[in-house]
């Protein structure tokens, strides 16, 4: 998808120099990716204690 945004260029050089990747699309790609990760992961840990476990740990780890 093509599109224009606004980014710091302060930011995006650090970004570039940071992560030693070579173009700006490649950094905005990875901080995409990484953010997505980071949500989906917060959703996981909000479930913690409301789902409740059923299972035998040590059974498991027979098969």
């Amino acid at each position: 998808m093509r599109t224009n945004i606004e980014i710091d260029v302060n930011l995006m050089e650090q970004a570039l120099r940071l992560s030693h990747l070579k173009t700006k699309k490649e950094v905005v790609q990875q901080a995409l990716e990484q953010y997505v990760r980071r949500l989906k992961r917060l959703k996981i840990l909000d479930l913690q204690g409301k789902v409740k476990w059923e299972g035998n740990l040590d059974e498991m780890r027979l098969i």
